[in-house]
């Protein structure tokens, strides 16, 4: 049986499950296979090529499926066909805009990674990075929200990108500097802090 798979259709485009015997009987004139890829062609036709994201205060984003199924959280809901509507997500419009604006451009790469211009993509690509880490890095708020978001969302590289971030936020930072970076409230006394300290300074003195 020829399948969405063999034709190189999107699984989330393949939505109907055909027997082949109601297709003989229906019409004995023709191949199976044939009514198969009519009615795969017919569903991808059909369906929605965008999704619509609202943000937690209300702002709507849309943006191409094709886009968003680096989501693993987002490419679930299009694949049990349930991104017809308007997806709520508790992600403020600032992140959600951020996350779209991030894998539109990894996207962007992945579908021009043989072009003649590979190595002018590759420098436009590091000059977006480069700008990418920057902002975020200088914003703790936006970095957090991202981090929230690139989790909930279930993009592992995005959240890997992240992560690596704050890596390089604290490396060789004390935890006191580290506090003022992060606003971490110091909430141990000093008997506490001391305890710590002579348990696992190594932790702390590298």
């Amino acid at each position: 049986m020829t399948t969405a798979k063999d034709l190189k259709i999107p699984a989330f485009q393949d939505r109907k499950t055909i027997k082949l015997a109601t297709l003989r009987s229906q019409n004995p004139g023709s191949k199976p296979s044939e009514f198969i890829i009519f009615n795969q062609i017919s569903d991808h036709m059909a369906t929605k090529s965008t999704v619509k994201l609202r943000s937690s205060d209300n702002e709507v984003f849309e943006v191409e499926k094709q886009v968003m199924i680096q989501s693993g959280t987002i490419r679930n809901m299009i694949e049990d066909d349930a991104a017809d509507g308007e997806i709520p997500l508790q992600i403020s419009s600032r992140n959600l805009a951020k996350v779209v604006e991030w894998c539109k451009c990894m996207q962007h790469r992945d579908r021009n990674n043989n072009n003649d211009n590979n190595n002018k993509e590759e420098e436009e690509g590091q000059e977006w990075d480069k700008k990418f880490d920057a902002e975020v890095s200088e914003d703790k708020d936006l970095h957090f929200g991202l981090l929230l978001a690139a989790n909930y969302l279930e993009i592992p590289a995005l959240l890997d990108r992240l992560c690596q971030l704050a890596a390089d936020i604290v490396k060789g930072k004390t935890p006191e500097e580290i506090r003022r970076t992060f606003n971490i409230k110091k909430d141990f006394t000093p008997e506490e802090e001391k305890a710590v300290m002579d348990e696992h300074g190594w932790a702390f003195h590298g």
